[in-house]
């Protein structure tokens, strides 16, 4: 299948030449002509299998031939959870619209709001932006809703995991009623299905893929070390092994900065990119990497999805992601359009945990090994996938008695008659002659008796 047989017009034909693409990816080749008769949609797919091109290719054949957008006014509206997949987004629809008469921008906060207000002036045929830098324009009448001819929730299921539904609702809720509606997530979770309801009207659903596996061309695997001692091997693993482009995880924004300059002493160039991080030195960075200008990117899981790194060889979890499907997006950043890439874990005994998780979400073993010099203290074990085991069968409860059948039963065991009798009491209760304290009490009862007895 080719491109044409899709049905698209010659200017994003000619665009999608000149990028190098000669066949559709096989979510393109479903969404594509979906798209092109108006379909709502829900898909899933393997991340870096060409999802942003499935709905920004046929979205734009369709504005080519439709009316001129209004001052303020925009046609396509695309969400996106992170300012640098917004910018991601917005390159890519700006390169496949290169010669079809529209215009395209891209809003997120972190940045001066003014430049952008200034753009939405004349209009846009497709805005790609932020959740909340969106409805902060709306609220300053820069923006208006009434021209949307469609909707598309890109990377949804991270919009709703950065606490982006109450915006989404709020902006829906701002929406032309007639409209097309595509929804892109990694997985169909419970959350994603409820925000469909009422969203999408009979949408195709499209899964590419295996749920929540990685991409088959990358290779994982993990090296076992002292957590003390990651930071020493990972720049021997950089180094030995000529690493020249690594994308390095870690939990932490603190972490990044650390590890930055642990590698910077190392003799690696190193840079950082994360939360705290103003957004033109975010995109400077990023760049910088791009462009080969630095060795290593430190990131925290603010880019671990979404980010479109060509040929990018190595991703490197330097702490193991909290949640467990954080670790395919993070390593889905290589590998990518069928390119081959690698994905390596440095994996401490205190991440066994962690570790269990994701072999369990990933249903495979991750290869353990250990490297010369760098033998951990307390090696990391080999943990089971995760097993449904039955159930012990409970024992039956005995039936609670009623204080008729207690009496009756203390009768029974009594003869009939009273046990303690005539023996000495100790707080209302019968004394046992036969235990050493209660025999002590009674015999002091006695002589007491007995004294009594003498003095009448």
């Amino acid at each position: 299948m080719s491109f044409s047989s899709l049905g698209l017009s010659r200017p994003l034909l000619r665009a999608i030449d000149e990028e190098g693409y000669s066949e559709p990816f096989p979510i393109q080749a479903k969404v594509v002509p979906a798209v092109l008769d108006g379909k709502d949609i829900m898909a899933a797919a393997e991340t870096g299998t060409g999802k942003t091109a499935s709905f920004s290719l046929p979205l734009l054949h369709r504005l080519a031939g439709g009316a001129k957008v209004r001052a303020n006014h925009i046609r396509v509206l695309i969400l996106t959870p992170t300012r640098e997949l917004a910018e991601q987004v917005a390159g890519n629809v700006a390169t496949y619209g290169k010669y079809l008469p529209l215009k395209s921008g891209v809003v997120y906060g972190g940045v001066k709001i003014n430049p952008q207000m200034m753009k939405l002036r004349g209009g846009l045929d497709v805005l790609v932006a932020t959740p909340g830098r969106l409805l902060d324009l709306f609220s300053q009448n820069a923006v208006k809703f009434s021209q949307v001819e469609a909707l598309v929730l890109d990377e949804a299921d991270r919009l709703l995991d950065l606490g982006f539904l109450g915006d989404i609702r709020k902006i829906i809720d701002l929406l032309p009623q007639k409209r097309q509606n595509l929804l892109f997530s990694a997985t169909f979770s419970d959350d994603i299905r409820k925000l469909t309801d009422g969203l999408l009207r009979n949408p195709l659903k499209i899964e590419i893929g295996p749920k929540n596996t990685a991409a088959r061309s990358v290779k994982q695997w993990l090296y076992e070390v002292d957590k003390t001692r990651k930071p020493a091997l990972l720049s021997h693993l950089i180094l030995n092994n000529g690493w020249e482009q690594v994308l390095v995880f870690t939990r932490t924004k603190d972490g990044a900065d650390r590890l930055v300059k642990r590698l910077n002493r190392d003799g690696i160039s190193a840079a950082a990119i994360h939360g705290d991080k103003r957004q033109g030195e975010r995109t400077r960075t990023l760049a910088a990497f791009k462009a080969k200008e630095v060795r290593i990117l430190v990131a925290t899981d603010i880019v671990a999805r979404g980010i479109d790194i060509n040929e990018l060889p190595q991703v490197v979890n330097f702490d193991l992601p909290k949640v467990a499907e954080d670790y395919i997006h993070r390593i889905g950043r290589t590998g990518r359009a069928g390119m081959q890439g690698e994905g390596i874990s440095l994996v401490s005994a205190d991440e066994v945990t962690l570790l269990s998780a994701i072999e369990s979400l990933i249903r495979q073993k991750l290869v353990r090994e250990v490297e010369t010099g760098f033998v951990p203290t307390h090696g990391v074990p080999l943990t089971h996938l995760t097993k449904v085991r039955p159930k012990k069968p409970k024992k039956p409860k005995k039936p609670k008695q009623t204080q008729e059948q207690l009496r009756g039963e203390s009768r029974r065991a009594g003869g009939g008659k009273k046990q303690h009798g005539n023996k000495p009491q100790r707080g209302g209760k019968p004394v046992d002659e036969n235990n050493s304290k209660d025999a002590a009490v009674g015999a002091g009862r006695r002589q007491k008796r007995r004294r009594a007895w003498k003095k009448r």
